[in-house]
Formats: C-alpha cells, sequence, structure tokens
C-alpha cells in the first residue's frame, strides 16, 4: 500500500499562488500539520518513507518518520509539476481560456514548464514500482503528484487531475485489488481535527 501524504501549509498555497518548484517553508500552522499526519500516522506499519526533494515536503516527511523509527528518502519523481514562468503566480491572474486548455489538455504545458503527462508518466512509474511489494510506502509529496497517483490507480485519464481537491496535510491511499492499483481512501484530513 502506499499513503500519499501531502506537506503542511505554506504562505503561497494559503495565498492561493501556483506553488512548484518554488519552495516556501511550512507556516507554524503547517509545522503542526505535519506533526499531527507524522502522529496519525505512526502506527501504518511504514517501512519507508519516501519524499519529494523540496524542503516543504521533505520537513513534512521527517515529522511522519521520526515516530515510525524511519529516515526520509528522497526521489525526484515526487516533486511538484514545474509551474515554469507562472510559478508563484495568483492562480486568479491566469486567464479563462488559458485554465480551459490546461484542464482539457494533458500536454499543455505553462511556459518553461512542464505538462501534466510528464508528471503523470513519472508518478505512474515511482508508483508501479513501490506496489509491487507488500510494503506499506508513506509518500509525501505535493498536490500535483498526489492527483497522478490516484489517476494513475484508477486508470483515468490525466485531466482527472483537475476535477480533485487534495488539502494540505491530507492522505489518499492506494494499493492492489487482484493484481490491479486502486484507490483505497482520498483526502483524510481526520488527523487535523
Amino acid at each position: 500500500m502506499i499513503l500519499l501524504a501531502r506537506h503542511g501549509q505554506t504562505e503561497a498555497n494559503r495565498d492561493g499562488l501556483l506553488v512548484g518548484r518554488i519552495d516556501p517553508p511550512l507556516t507554524a500552522l503547517g509545522v503542526e500539520q505535519a506533526d499531527r499526519l507524522g502522529a496519525a500516522l505512526a502506527s501504518s506499519g511504514a517501512v519507508r518513507v519516501v519524499a519529494s526533494p523540496l524542503a516543504r515536503t521533505r520537513a513534512t516527511a521527517v515529522a511522519i518518520a521520526g515516530p515510525l523509527g524511519l529516515e526520509v528518502e528522497v526521489d525526484d519523481r515526487l516533486v511538484e509539476m514545474d509551474y515554469g514562468a507562472w510559478d508563484g503566480m495568483p492562480l486568479a491572474e491566469i486567464p479563462i481560456e488559458t485554465w480551459r486548455s490546461w484542464r482539457t489538455d494533458p500536454d499543455f504545458r505553462p511556459p518553461e514548464g512542464e505538462s501534466l503527462r510528464d508528471v503523470s508518466r513519472r508518478v505512474g512509474a515511482a508508483m508501479g514500482e513501490w506496489l509491487t511489494t507488500d510494503e506499506v510506502v508513506i509518500a509525501v509529496t505535493h498536490v500535483s503528484p498526489i492527483k497522478a497517483a490516484l489517476t494513475w490507480a484508477l486508470g483515468a485519464p490525466e485531466t482527472m487531475a483537475w476535477r480533485m481537491f487534495v488539502e494540505v496535510a491530507s492522505v489518499s491511499r492506494i494499493g492492489l485489488r487482484q493484481g490491479a492499483p486502486c484507490m483505497l481512501g482520498f483526502n483524510d484530513t481526520a488527523h487535523l481535527a
């Protein structure tokens, strides 16, 4: 099973900015959310905690790995989508026509950025690799890679990602059933209550 944990809050995602490869730190609330994730996942039986290389995910991963007595592994396949020239831009500044193109074309790329299909390929490769064992792996990552993992598990088109909302510090789960990937849980935030 793979537990997909989104990092805690940053000022940039709190403020509605596109947050790709820019690397803002967790807010005080984000640190608290990471600690709650760690407490909630302490009994998960995980044998690995793998994180995106960005600081906000690594900080969240350390809070999760500590109670499990594990070290954090870094895997570049879990890094957030590259928004290129739009990184750090308010979502509200993206013209509606551009949003329409982005939401319907998995090969659409922001200027100097990465497509949804590119994210899906790299994340799907990691998921396929990690689901071949009976081990529980916690992948600490970002909103776009989590959506890509879930669409991969569902066998859904990449553009389905735009119809999902994944909260900060949430947990989603994918596993194998009769040898095929499936979604076992989505956007769980009970530990934050």
